[in-house]
């Protein structure tokens, strides 16, 4: 899929990429969406995941907080840098491993309708001009947006998509 460059595209692009994300979670067997596997990321089952972007979404929301307040967000959060990351990664997971993949799978609907509230509320200038917010740094509002939401479904997609393969081929086995 391509890369948005408009506020109508990207509504698109993050709406059908959501739609696409929770068929694949439905396409994997009720039984085995809590089934647990080791992963290169840390993500564990279909769970973390949607936990994952969840708090992804939550951390966009928070540095567009504090960035339109004129303040410097703290990103990706704080007390770490993009190179600590996986460190990032491991504690929201950890922080949701009690949480069912229903209560999950809501929170992300919620936080979803959130990010989208925000991209309703601004212009295509606004969203697609570099450096139009100081706190973009050199890129702009609608590249963070496409990043927590868009880029991010895909890459839960295939994710997910691998968990459902490997849960096959042990079912199989």
């Amino acid at each position: 899929m391509t890369r948005p460059t408009t506020k109508d595209g990207l509504i698109e692009a993050s709406e059908t990429g959501l739609c696409l994300l929770l068929e694949e979670i439905d396409s994997v067997p009720a039984d085995l969406q809590a089934a647990q596997l080791m992963s290169e990321t840390g993500d564990r089952n279909i769970r973390d995941v949607v936990c994952h972007l969840y708090e992804w979404h939550r951390l966009m929301l928070r540095w567009y907080e504090s960035g339109m307040r004129g303040e410097k967000p703290a990103i990706p959060a704080e007390g770490y840098t993009w190179k600590t990351t996986p460190a990032l990664n491991d504690m929201l997971r950890t922080r949701h491993s009690g949480t069912p993949l229903s209560a999950a799978r809501d929170e992300l609907l919620a936080s979803h309708r959130a990010i989208h509230g925000l991209i309703d509320s601004h212009t295509d200038e606004e969203l697609f001009t570099k450096q139009y917010y100081p706190w973009t740094g050199s890129t702009s509002l609608g590249a963070y947006f496409v990043s927590s939401t868009s880029s991010h479904y895909e890459w839960a997609r295939k994710k997910i998509r691998r968990f459902r393969k490997l849960l096959s081929g042990q079912r199989d086995a």
